[in-house]
């Protein structure tokens, strides 16, 4: 309670600050204005009654060109807040004031109150910073021949970027090569194709290799670009599993005979597993779910090393479809530990999971008159947890937002991820009856979370990654959502309403010359009412001398 009464003070603090600082700023542009203008005689020597004189003497131009004058400086002060604000995310004037001006009222500087705590945790945040912006194979992602180019083909749109095809190249070169290729003819070709850049020259650079041998990796090529259907794709990749299967047999008996025949084992270790994963992958695309579920359960039983491929989240997706709840939370207790990376799939299956047990029989209404269960409450937290790894995902869930085919690679806590996630797992939440009502209450997201840091702070760097990754036609969500500086709203505002007067001064002039000065004359009564008394105290004398300094 105290912290949020000093949080909130703080705010009114900032506030004043910056309303002082912008009122002052405009009305020394508009005296200097007015005195060049209209040449208005201010001596330092002139009584009040000569300003009363002057005041009674002003004419409705004076306040055309006073309201005028004001709201063409609000508007220009306006047009450069929103240009700073787009090129730096922050109010100019809120940035100067809260730098300078803040701290000679008091305020606490945040950043020293905070070093010696940062001094300690430097180098853990940097090494998190490091891990949570590196960009992630997306377990889930689609095949390019079958799937994205036939969106390319119907939209005339292209789903995946540049740099998110140049991330796969690199991955496709260190799965898919090693030293020893130039030593055999299909393979040196295989080696130069996956850096080809032209998709029609990798295609040929296959067909080449295959008239050679029987490339596997060449297979995959033509299965992930050439086949224009999920059938026609998992045919080439049981003709790449037959070849693979070979190459790594004979590899694994030579593995101990030299690092360069343990290079090759390693990679014909990877290719075999990308093939089976994708038959598995296919079959699950196929409806065949069950079929799909054995095969990624044997290949994590014979491979249980080969954690970079993540099948355990194919096999999260799986068993959803399968509505295999029981084992779905098996696989779940088995990954997520804290000492394995988390990601959407993991803690969203979590929260489906826990939400599916209250979903049902949960009502707001009834919730906040006798206060929450056990289970509900376990199942708010499991929520709560998931989105706060990643805000992203409540938007694309409850359809507030339009989905786009999944990138090739996602970042994890990012956009990408959560459209990966959406794509596969949205029609899970709405198989679970009153499952996407209770993640309702999320919904404000991508506004900041008001408790958790269950995780690391979240990065900073996700919004510029998912641009990257993202075609340009998508908007990238971003969190926190960066709401308008109070300056740019105030200033809006101010230059709204004084145009609004100068435009009723125009029109009506007799009118508003009226209430100009019944305001002016209200707002100076204090200040005679206190020189009148002042005038009454002091002998005559003196204030003669005093108005003349």
């Amino acid at each position: 309670m105290a912290e949020a009464a000093t949080g909130f003070l703080e705010q009114l603090k900032s506030c004043i600050v910056w309303s002082w600082t912008y009122l002052w700023t405009v009305w020394f542009f508009i005296v200097l204005f007015l005195v060049y203008i209209l040449r208005v005689p201010l001596k330092i020597n002139d009584n009040l009654s000569t300003v009363s004189m002057f005041l009674n003497t002003l004419t409705p131009k004076f306040y055309v060109a006073l309201t005028g004058t004001s709201s063409l400086i609000s508007g220009l002060i306006l047009i450069f807040e929103w240009w700073y604000f787009r090129k730096y995310g922050t109010s100019f004037i809120e940035q100067v004031s809260v730098s300078h001006l803040r701290p000679l009222l008091g305020g606490v500087d945040n950043n020293s109150s905070n070093n010696s705590n940062s001094s300690n945790g430097d180098s853990d945040s940097n090494r998190q910073s490091v891990s949570e912006c590196k960009v992630w194979r997306n377990p889930l992602n689609l095949f390019r021949g079958a799937e994205y180019n036939r969106y390319t083909w119907v939209t005339g749109r292209e789903p995946l970027t540049y740099y998110d095809m140049n991330l796969s190249a690199q991955d496709h070169q260190t799965f898919f090569t090693c030293d020893s290729d130039h030593l055999r003819p299909a393979d040196a070709i295989m080696q130069k194709a996956w850096r080809e850049r032209n998709p029609q020259a990798r295609i040929s650079a296959a067909h080449e290799a295959l008239e050679i041998n029987e490339c596997a990796t060449a297979y995959i090529l033509l299965a992930e670009e050439e086949a224009t259907t999920i059938a026609e794709a998992e045919k080439l990749f049981k003709q790449a599993l037959k070849a693979g299967d070979g190459c790594y047999r004979r590899s694994q008996q030579l593995q101990h005979h030299g690092s360069q025949y343990e290079a090759q084992h390693r990679r014909d270790t990877n290719v075999l597993v990308y093939i089976k994963r994708r038959l598995a992958m296919c079959a699950r695309r196929l409806g065949r779910t069950r079929e799909a579920v054995k095969m990624m359960r044997d290949l994590m039983k014979e491979f249980p090393l080969l954690s970079m491929f993540n099948i355990h989240e194919n096999l999260l997706e799986a068993l959803l479809e399968l509505q295999a709840y029981a084992d779905v939370q098996a696989v779940l207790a088995k990954y997520d530990d804290i000492s394995l990376p988390k990601s959407a799939t993991i803690c969203y299956t979590a929260a489906l999971l826990k939400a599916r047990a209250v979903s049902d029989k949960f009502s707001p209404e009834a919730a906040s008159r006798r206060g929450l269960s056990t289970a509900e409450m376990n199942a708010v937290e499991a929520i709560h947890r998931a989105v706060e790894f990643n805000p992203h995902v409540p938007k694309y869930l409850l359809e507030m937002k339009s989905l786009i085919l999944p990138p090739e690679h996602i970042l994890k806590r990012g956009d990408s991820e959560a459209i990966a996630y959406a794509f596969f797992h949205l029609a899970h939440w709405k198989r679970v009856e009153g499952a996407l009502n209770l993640l309702h209450s999320f919904r404000m997201i991508p506004y900041p979370l008001e408790k958790g840091h269950l995780f690391y702070p979240y990065p900073i760097c996700t919004e510029t990654a998912d641009r990257e990754l993202l075609p340009s036609f998508h908007e990238v969500s971003v969190y926190p959502k960066k709401e308008l500086p109070f300056f740019i709203l105030f200033t809006a505002g101010l230059c709204s309403f004084t145009a609004m007067l100068a435009l009723l001064t125009h029109q009506f002039p007799e009118l508003m010359g009226v209430f100009a000065k019944a305001f002016l004359s209200t707002l100076f009564a204090p200040l005679n009412f206190v020189m009148e008394k002042v005038e009454s105290i002091l002998p005559s004398s003196l204030w003669h001398q005093l108005t003349r300094i």
